[in-house]
């Protein structure tokens, strides 16, 4: 069976930006002419010089719908706004704690050998992907290629990332030999089981079953694999404490607030003064 074949159905994260403006209206699912806008032309150029047909690529990008919802979504996010003990609530629940046991029953075969290969505790692994898609049960319902294409030429701020984002998605699509626009995910366009963003995927993503398939929108043993890769290329020491009891001031610091994304200072020296 080809590739192709075995990956059909997969369901694999008015602003200027490059100089072409695409105000979203209200309703939702504006078209977009890539061939007409500067940053899309941009990306299309790079691309193609990594080896992905120009024809190709600017027919995937008019298949893109610029969504207002995405970018609504993107404001609204909960943990822009949720404290740690509200965001626990969600995810810390009896029902997922017991599907979480059922999900490591399902797989213990699968958990064992990447703890063994990469040494991330088996607990953590399932927890991790507890706490992304309920163990694959929500992977998103976004079209993957609507986020992508909207965030990365409406968004105010952060359009560069997802270009980059975007252009990974679609090397992906490309070498895997799907269409980018039946792929779905969460509204940053993060995709699978462990939500991975297309970097992300490129980079750290295993075929842990030696399919010949690297698929984390469907196939929970590769999904298991590359989350234990990510950790494990990321330093994460087996045996090694993965928190630390620590006792903070009676009065947060006034230049700390609620889920900043960058804290002032996080140099061990100053998270022990601020614990005295």
């Amino acid at each position: 069976m080809s590739r192709a074949k075995r990956m059909a159905g997969v369901g694999m994260v008015g602003i200027m930006v490059g100089g072409l403006a695409f105000p979203l209206m209200a309703e939702d699912a504006q078209d977009f002419d890539p061939e007409h806008h500067s940053g899309a032309r941009a990306l299309v150029k790079s691309l193609e010089g990594e080896g992905l047909p120009s024809d190709w690529l600017n027919r995937q990008l008019r298949q893109a719908k610029l969504r207002q919802s995405v970018l609504d979504a993107m404001d609204g996010a909960a943990e822009r706004h949720l404290e740690w003990h509200e965001y626990r609530d969600i995810f810390i629940t009896q029902q997922r704690i017991e599907e979480g046991v059922e999900f490591q029953q399902a797989h213990q075969d699968a958990l064992a050998e990447a703890e063994d290969v990469y040494g991330v505790p088996h607990d953590i692994i399932t927890a991790i992907i507890g706490v992304e898609t309920y163990y694959g049960r929500h992977r998103g319902e976004h079209p993957v290629l609507d986020s992508l294409a909207t965030l990365a030429f409406e968004h105010p701020t952060r359009g560069d990332f997802f270009t980059r984002e975007l252009g990974a998605f679609l090397q992906i699509a490309h070498d895997q030999e799907v269409d980018p626009s039946s792929l779905k995910g969460s509204y940053a366009g993060a995709m699978g089981y462990p939500q991975f963003i297309p970097t992300s995927y490129q980079a750290y993503a295993v075929d842990f079953d030696d399919d010949g398939l690297r698929d984390l929108w469907n196939n929970p043993v590769d999904a298991i694999g590359s989350v234990a890769n990510y950790f494990a290329e990321h330093g994460w020491q087996e045996g090694g404490a993965i928190y630390y009891p620590a006792d903070g001031p009676d009065t947060a610091p006034s230049d700390l607030t609620v889920n900043q994304i960058t804290p002032p200072d996080t140099s061990m020296e100053a998270l022990e003064q601020v614990g005295r």
